[in-house]
C-alpha cells in the first residue's frame, strides 16, 4: 500500500501530522502539502508561475502552491510512485454543505480522485484543534475499513466529518448528503495604512439546510459524517427542459 497525504493548512499543521502519525503501519507514506496555509483555494492550479518543491527535516514535501498544486504535482512530477489512496487533513475545523466548494482540504482529495486514485477528506468539526489525536484514530478506523472491504465502484471520493469530541472515538459513523449555508456575511471593510480602502472576505453564513441526513445534522449529533462526492456537476434532472428549450431556440 503506497498513501500520500496532502493537506490545506500547511506542511507545518498539525492535523497533517496527526493524520500521518495516525497511518503508520499501513503501508509507505509520501506527504505532499502546501508550503503555507492555503484554506479556501478550491481546485485552483497555479498556471503562472513556476512552483518548488522543497523537503522538511521530518521528510515532508511542500510545495509553493495549492492544495491541489500538492497532490497535482505529486502524481504527475514523477517524485514518487503513482500512490493506491489519497489522503487529505486533518483539516482545523468543518468542511460541511457549501464549504466543499472552497475547501482547499477536499479539493486535495478531489485531485487525487480526478486521477482515478480512491480518495478522503478529513475535518474536525471545530477550529482549535481540540480532541484531534481522538480524530486522528478515527481517521485510522475509516481508512482500515476502505481498504478492508473497498466499495464495489472502485476508486472514490468521500468527505469525512469528525466530532471535534472526547467520545468521537466510538460515535456511531452516518452516510450524508451535503447541507447547504446561507450566503456569507457582508464583506468586512477596513482602511490600509496609506488611506486605501482594503477589504476582508466576510465569515461563511450560518447553516440553513441542517434537515435529516446532511452532514450538519449528523455532525450536530455526535456522529461522524462520511458524505461520497461526486466531480459531475450536471443538473441531470433539468437536462430534458432545456432540451426542449434549445429545440424551441432553432
Amino acid at each position: 500500500m503506497h498513501i500520500l497525504i496532502a493537506n490545506d493548512d500547511g506542511y507545518l499543521a498539525p492535523g497533517l501530522q496527526a493524520l500521518v502519525d495516525a497511518c503508520q503501519g499501513l503501508g509507505t507514506i509520501d506527504v505532499f502539502a502546501p508550503e503555507r496555509n492555503a484554506s479556501g483555494t478550491s481546485n485552483s492550479l497555479t498556471l503562472h508561475q513556476p512552483l518548488t518543491v522543497h523537503t522538511a527535516a521530518n521528510g515532508f514535501r511542500f510545495v509553493t502552491g495549492t492544495p491541489s498544486d500538492s497532490v497535482h504535482l505529486a502524481l504527475t512530477s514523477g517524485l514518487i510512485a503513482k500512490p493506491d489512496l489519497v489522503l487529505s487533513g486533518i483539516n482545523n475545523g468543518a468542511n460541511m454543505g457549501d464549504d466543499t466548494l472552497y475547501s482547499g482540504t477536499v479539493a486535495a482529495a478531489t485531485e487525487g480522485y480526478l486521477f482515478g486514485i480512491p480518495s478522503i477528506a478529513f475535518s474536525l468539526t471545530d477550529k482549535g484543534w481540540a480532541h484531534l489525536d481522538v480524530a486522528a484514530r478515527v481517521a485510522r478506523r475509516v481508512v482500515e475499513a476502505v481498504l478492508a472491504k473497498p466499495p464495489a465502484q472502485g476508486h472514490f471520493l468521500l468527505n469525512v466529518n469528525i466530532p471535534a469530541d472526547a467520545k468521537a472515538e466510538s460515535a456511531p459513523w452516518r452516510t450524508t448528503r451535503l447541507g447547504r449555508r446561507h450566503a456569507s456575511f457582508p464583506a468586512i471593510a477596513q482602511t490600509n495604512p496609506r488611506g486605501e480602502p482594503i477589504y476582508w472576505i466576510g465569515p461563511a453564513g450560518e447553516a440553513r439546510d441542517v434537515g435529516e441526513g446532511t452532514d450538519f445534522e449528523a455532525t450536530r449529533q455526535g456522529f461522524v459524517s462520511i458524505t461520497p462526492l461526486q466531480v459531475d456537476m450536471t443538473h441531470h434532472a433539468a437536462l430534458p427542459q432545456w432540451q426542449t428549450w434549445v429545440g424551441q431556440q432553432q
